[in-house]
C-alpha cells in the first residue's frame, strides 16, 4: 500500500548554464525539423507546379514583367531556410537563457515559485528472512578439550 503526502517545494534558482545546454539541443532539433519540413514542402509545391502558376498569374495581372521568374532559384530558398533556422535557433537559445537569468533575479526578490507535489512512498517490505542453515550447537566449557582431556577422533571405517 502506498502512502501519499502533499509536499510544498520552492524553485529558487535555475542554473543558466544548464538551461543554455538544454535549449541549444532543443533549438537545434527544431531548426533541423524546420529545414527538413521546408525542403519537403517546397519539393511538393514545385512538383505540383504551383510556383509557375503563381508566376503566370502575376504576369497576367501585370504585377510582373514578361519573362521574370521569382521562384526560379531553388538554391536561394534552401540557403534562406538554413540561414533562417540557424538564426532562429541562436536567438531562441539566447532568449531562453536570458529568461532563466531573469527568473533568478526575480526569485531573489520574491522568493521563487512554490509548487505542491504529491510524494508517494511505498509501504516497506517485510524484512527478508535469512535462509535456514544447519548449525552446530554451541559448545559449553565442558565440551572444550583441555590438556588433561585427550582428544579422540571417532573411527570412520
Amino acid at each position: 500500500m502506498a502512502n501519499v503526502r502533499r509536499v510544498r517545494r520552492i524553485i529558487r534558482k535555475i542554473d543558466a548554464w544548464t538551461v543554455f545546454k538544454v535549449s541549444a539541443v532543443v533549438w537545434a532539433v527544431v531548426a533541423l525539423a524546420t529545414v527538413l519540413g521546408l525542403v519537403m514542402f517546397w519539393s511538393i509545391i514545385t512538383a505540383a507546379e504551383i510556383p509557375e502558376r503563381i508566376t503566370a498569374f502575376l504576369i497576367e495581372i501585370t504585377l510582373l514583367s514578361e519573362g521574370s521568374d521569382p521562384f526560379g532559384d531553388n538554391d536561394a530558398f534552401l540557403r534562406l531556410a538554413i540561414f533562417g533556422s540557424i538564426a532562429w535557433s541562436v536567438l531562441g537559445c539566447g532568449f531562453t537563457t536570458l529568461l532563466a537569468v531573469m527568473y533568478n533575479l526575480a526569485s531573489d526578490v520574491v522568493g521563487g515559485v512554490e509548487i505542491v507535489v504529491l510524494e508517494e512512498t511505498l509501504a516497506p517490505l517485510p524484512p527478508a528472512t535469512p535462509p535456514v542453515t544447519a548449525r552446530r550447537p554451541a559448545l559449553s566449557a565442558a565440551d572444550i578439550p583441555t590438556q588433561e582431556t585427550p582428544v579422540t577422533t571417532p573411527d570412520r571405517g
